[in-house]
């Protein structure tokens, strides 16, 4: 069993915001030599989220945040608030619901996603950020090529 992690980093804008950061974990698996295995992706934050659906326009941009604000809308009284008074109770809220990582299998040294399934992270802050990602693949490595 073989362990490899890499570090995913980028600015985030302030909202509901998703960016497609499937090129990147693809990369990741590739470069840790796993064939066969799980991959693990997780934002060590408490406002943003990865999950995985279809990265297109129309959910990321309307269906997503528009679901996120019936669900959990920013101008609820969240205790976060009154606490803090910092603006992002409902971010640390929706946070919470959608999830921190996604673990998936590494099948043949690819993630075993579906047609329509991008890995997305989702910015969930009042703020703009700079996000860190861990990308961790667990699992066996291809096989080495034997010499006569």
């Amino acid at each position: 069993m073989v362990a490899y992690r890499e570090t995913v980093s980028f600015q985030t804008t302030p909202g509901v915001q998703a960016l497609d950061i499937t090129d990147q974990v693809v990369a990741a698996i590739r470069r840790s030599g796993i064939a066969d295995g799980l991959a693990c992706v997780f934002t060590p934050s408490s406002t943003s989220a990865v999950i995985t659906n279809e990265f297109e326009p129309g959910l990321m941009e309307e269906d997503i945040p528009a679901a996120a604000e019936r669900l959990f809308p920013e101008d609820l009284a969240y205790g976060h608030e009154r606490r803090w008074a910092d603006g992002n109770g409902h971010s640390h809220v929706r946070a919470t619901f959608l999830g921190p990582s996604l673990t998936f299998p590494v099948i043949a040294g690819r993630p075993a996603l579906g047609t329509w399934q991008q890995i997305v992270f989702l910015e969930l802050d009042t703020k703009p950020r700079k996000r860190d990602v861990l990308v961790q693949i667990v699992g066996e490595p291809a096989p080495t090529p034997r010499t006569k």
